[in-house]
């Protein structure tokens, strides 16, 4: 009898819990989302979150909170995130860098695959190979010979030691034998502001955050690192098409705490998809460079690990260390 009892009662619990994730998931949202941005207003980051923020905040009816959380390469965002409550009303944007940490950092104070969900891919975004109109190289066979025959004269920036910038020419630099010494900055800004000096021979950075600068004429655009050409940029070849396989794009993600409700992780998600499949928004995007995207959960989740792979083996050829 008392076993029959505790069964029930066991059951009735249940009913009532999965019924409220339901509700939960009819209702979802009913108060204001905070997305939590892990770099400074002004960077590729928030070029994507703004728009797409403003575009859901009229799907939702609901305000969408940019709350910016910079510092060591995302990890700070991501901490917090981890310890927010899992209800789909705090989420995260991240990048590319979100799955270097584990391999740069000696600790970190999450668990990047178990302390999240993910819920989409927003958007890709290829990079753009820049150069000082002074630097000896117009092309990617130009650079890498010479890279080979010129030792310790060409220089490239980075936003910051194991930043994407600096990785993918350090995969660059493996896959080609060409000879480039490495000149961190503390962030993209500064390392442009380099660039356009003349301090540096070239830099692998965003083709939102170049791209101006190539369109005025003060530097001069080399190769773009995705799978194909930037539709912004017909004219100029891929990394690709001298160094096969070479592709590094960089890439915007949704994630949500690990236990948020399944259904309110498929919400969020959808809702992603639909904002940036509304044509005003994603020509806006194509604008900048982006590849809208706006995956499944599960398809955002194969992302990430293949990525975690993937920028591990850049950091072990990079011998990227940092504190």
């Amino acid at each position: 009898m008392i076993r029959s009892i505790l069964a029930a009662a066991s059951a009735s619990v249940l009913c009532l819990g999965a019924s409220a994730v339901a509700h939960a998931a009819q209702t979802y949202p009913d108060k204001p989302i905070t997305l939590l941005i892990p770099y400074p207003p002004g960077g590729s980051a928030d070029m994507l979150a703004r728009p797409l923020g403003a575009e859901l905040q009229k799907k939702w009816g609901q305000p969408v909170v940019l709350e910016y959380k910079p510092g060591a390469g995302g990890a700070i965002a991501s901490a917090q995130l981890a310890r927010a409550k899992p209800d789909g009303y705090t989420l995260l944007m991240v990048l590319a860098a979100h799955t270097i940490n584990p391999s740069l950092y000696p600790s970190l104070p999450y668990d990047t695959r178990k302390d999240f969900a993910p819920v989409s891919l927003v958007a890709t975004l290829p990079m753009l190979v820049a150069a000082p109109l002074a630097t000896p190289a117009n092309t990617v066979s130009e650079l890498i010979a010479y890279g080979k025959a010129n030792p310790g004269k060409l220089s490239f920036a980075s936003a910051g030691n194991g930043n994407t910038s600096h990785l993918a020419a350090e995969m660059f630099k493996n896959q080609t034998g060409a000879d480039m010494m490495h000149v961190p900055y503390k962030g993209s800004g500064p390392a442009v502001v380099a660039l356009l000096g003349g301090e540096v021979s070239l830099m692998f950075d965003s083709i939102s955050t170049s791209l101006p600068q190539v369109q005025a004429g003060k530097l001069k655009a080399i190769a773009v690192t995705g799978e194909h050409r930037s539709p912004l940029l017909p004219d100029v070849p891929t990394v690709a098409e001298t160094v096969p396989n070479f592709v590094v794009n960089g890439w915007y993600g949704i994630l949500a705490p690990a236990g948020t409700p399944g259904a309110v992780v498929d919400a969020v998600s959808k809702g992603i998809a639909e904002a940036v499949a509304v044509p005003a928004l994603k020509g806006q995007l194509a604008g900048y460079g982006y590849e809208v995207v706006g995956s499944t959960p599960g398809e955002f989740g194969a992302h990430i690990e293949r990525e975690l792979g993937t920028w591990k083996r850049a950091v072990e050829v990079s011998g990227a260390k940092v504190n």
